[in-house]
């Protein structure tokens, strides 16, 4: 399964990966890292996570960073 972003979210998203690069170098990647292994544990079994919002957007919690990925399966895409 592939995913695809909202354009909305991908701004968001691209802006947190260089606020962290700017804190401290290599923070970006380490966040980019972990967004990323949670969006392939999201296309590998996208029905185990809660929903967040009816009918059907769902989420994920950040492990490492203080955010939450919310997503929904539309024709075998996240």
């Amino acid at each position: 399964m592939n995913y695809y972003f909202h354009p909305i979210a991908e701004e968001e998203h691209l802006d947190t990966v260089a606020y962290y690069e700017s804190k401290r170098p290599g923070l970006g990647a380490t966040y980019l890292v972990e967004f990323e292994n949670i969006l392939e544990g999201i296309c590998d079994n996208p029905h185990t996570y809660p929903i967040e919002l009816k009918p059907d957007i769902q989420r994920r919690r950040m492990e490492k960073f203080p955010f939450t990925v919310l997503f929904r399966s539309v024709s075998g895409s996240i």
